[in-house]
């Protein structure tokens, strides 16, 4: 049987407004997600560094580094099959510009729980089916051994 348990995921909030990032991990932990949370891009990138994050919020006007930018850094950073979901979260900020920058998605602010959920759900889904196993790994898994039964 499927196990049909929320999503639980490590985010990245990248937010400079004290109410917007009060807002967001209101938000994200009480749906039982972990956050961390910083203040402008270069904060971000550094956090990325150091941490495996399974999504990244990020406002687009920041200080020191904006949104925009810390995107286009993380993207020229990762390497092959390690992609993160990363989700412009703006209340001026143009969705085309941000798709450009390598960003997954877009967010208005303020932040809906419904609309976050629904967005996080859709990338979750999208990553899992992105970064596929190998086939030849299929076979090794612990709950594939139905594949080998008849019908």
């Amino acid at each position: 049987m499927c196990n049909s348990q929320p999503t639980r995921l490590n985010v990245l909030v990248a937010e400079d407004g004290l109410l917007n990032q009060r807002f967001a991990v209101r938000l994200l932990e009480g749906a039982g997600h972990t956050v961390t949370l910083v203040c402008n891009g270069a904060e971000a990138l550094e956090a990325l560094r150091h941490n495996d994050f399974d999504l990244v919020l990020m406002d687009v006007e920041m200080p020191e580094m904006d949104g925009i930018a810390a995107a286009q850094a993380i993207r020229a950073d990762e390497e092959e099959g390690t992609r993160i979901p990363i989700v412009a979260v703006t209340a001026t900020g143009d969705r085309e510009t941000c798709l450009r920058a390598g960003m997954d998605d877009w967010l208005p602010k303020p932040l809906s729980l419904a609309r976050l959920n629904r967005t996080i759900e859709r990338l979750a889904e999208k990553k899992r089916i992105s970064w596929p196993i190998p086939f030849a790994e299929l076979a090794n898994l612990p709950h594939m051994h139905c594949l080998h039964r008849p019908v």
